[in-house]
């Protein structure tokens, strides 16, 4: 009889527990979206740990020639063999988009680039020929 009773106890038990999970259980839903992603450049990466695109501000310079660079935000796709295919930059100064060739070539692209008040397309073939068109 005993038993018995310890077995009604711990199911009583159990069944409170049981009604309290339930109660406190609430639908699944997603955490709140956080309003904006912050950071100094984002690189996604491949299953390998290559990286295959990018975005980074670069920072405004002076080249080895005097030449001075602003300020500019540049984004990068990279090909799975590391080559920067497709760039898109922007700064104060001009804005410009490039497409490289495949990996095997070295002077196949194209340069759409709006600079200060002018603007053109470069096209150039591996072969070198080469078209530039400004309005």
């Amino acid at each position: 009889m005993k038993m018995q009773r310890f077995a009604v106890a711990i199911t009583l038990v159990n069944l409170v527990i049981l009604m309290f999970v339930l109660a406190a259980m609430r639908p699944a839903m997603a955490q709140a979206v956080a309003p904006v992603l912050r950071g100094r450049s984002l690189e996604i990466v491949d299953d390998r740990g290559r990286v295959r695109a990018s975005i980074s501000v670069l920072p405004a310079g002076v080249s080895a020639h005097g030449d001075r660079s602003p300020e500019t935000v540049l984004l990068r796709l990279i090909t799975e063999r590391g080559r920067p295919s497709v760039k898109i930059a922007a700064s104060e100064e001009a804005a410009g988009l490039s497409f490289a060739g495949p990996t095997s070539t070295k002077d196949t692209y194209i340069i759409l680039e709006a600079k200060g008040v002018a603007s053109s397309l470069k096209l150039r073939n591996e072969d070198g020929r080469e078209q530039v068109v400004k309005p």
